[in-house]
């Protein structure tokens, strides 16, 4: 079976959607994570593992390693050239660099949103929407449909944009932008969302609805957001790490990362001495 195949059996069986299982092992295991671009090493013996169906925000001053480590969560470092990694991933305990795994596999079940929006210029609200199931194979209308009200509500959106769903989606604000990319995550179901700096060009406003969508979604989806705003971070998130020169410095509840960290660096970091 191919992995086009396994989605499809995984979104849908007729027109019924298949809900990921409910698991008590983590979202993701990482192990012993190193990551190089060329000869530049980026990433070093990182492990921990980040809890299902909660906020994990990962923390840390430019250059740290926050991004290149979300990236190799859904491999999609290897777009770029020259890089390669040492250690394991696992995803609800599959392995997501056998080589027997094709990377846009992970793609679909590791959705991704960038800190800058990007919706299709040509493509209207709907089909925005609808490209990753319609990539897959999925033509059935009326599922297409239901997925199209139902990401269009998980990412706060359908109420501003149902009536005029064929316009172009770079015609919305730019917090509805961002909002629209989440919605096209969403539409494949994916087991994990993965934010890097999602609100780092919105205004408070649209940064503030958001950060509302983020709580609504983790009881839907497990959730890994990079950020430079620590304030965020402590409103947005259940667990943080904090990434410095490529390493995992401290991983604990969030709280407990801003109010009585272990570490000397994470408590400098946290209280603006650097950064």
């Amino acid at each position: 079976m191919t992995s086009i195949d396994n989605l499809k059996k995984r979104i849908i069986i007729g027109t019924q959607v298949i809900k990921p299982t409910v698991s008590v092992i983590p979202a993701f295991e990482i192990r012993n994570l190193k990551l190089w671009y060329s000869q530049n090493q980026a990433l070093h013996d990182v492990s921990f593992d980040i809890a299902a169906n909660q906020v994990t925000a990962i923390i840390g001053p430019s250059g740290c390693g926050k991004s290149t480590f979300l990236r190799s969560l859904n491999r999609l470092h290897e777009t770029i050239a020259g890089s390669r990694m040492e250690g394991s991933i696992k995803l609800f305990g599959d392995d997501l660099y056998l080589k027997s795994i094709d990377a846009a596999y992970v793609r679909r079940r590791v959705g991704m949103v960038f800190q800058k929006s990007n919706p299709f210029p040509t493509m209207s609200i709907a089909e925005n929407v609808l490209v990753g199931l319609r990539l897959n194979g999925v033509n059935d209308q009326k599922f297409l449909k239901q997925r199209l009200e139902e990401s269009l509500r998980l990412s706060a959106l359908w109420d501003e944009v149902k009536d005029f769903l064929d316009r172009p989606g770079v015609s919305l604000s730019g917090g509805q932008q961002q909002r629209l990319c989440i919605a096209r995550a969403l539409a494949v179901q994916p087991e994990v969302l993965l934010m890097d700096e999602p609100c780092s060009a919105l205004d408070p406003i649209a940064t503030m609805k958001i950060e509302e969508l983020i709580q609504t979604l983790r009881t839907k989806v497990s959730i890994v957001i990079v950020t430079h705003n620590m304030q965020q971070a402590s409103r947005c998130s259940n667990k943080t790490a904090f990434f410095y020169l490529g390493r995992l410095i401290e991983y604990s509840e969030t709280r407990t990362i801003f109010t009585n960290p272990l570490n000397p660096q994470t408590e400098a970091y946290v209280s603006g001495r650097f950064g």
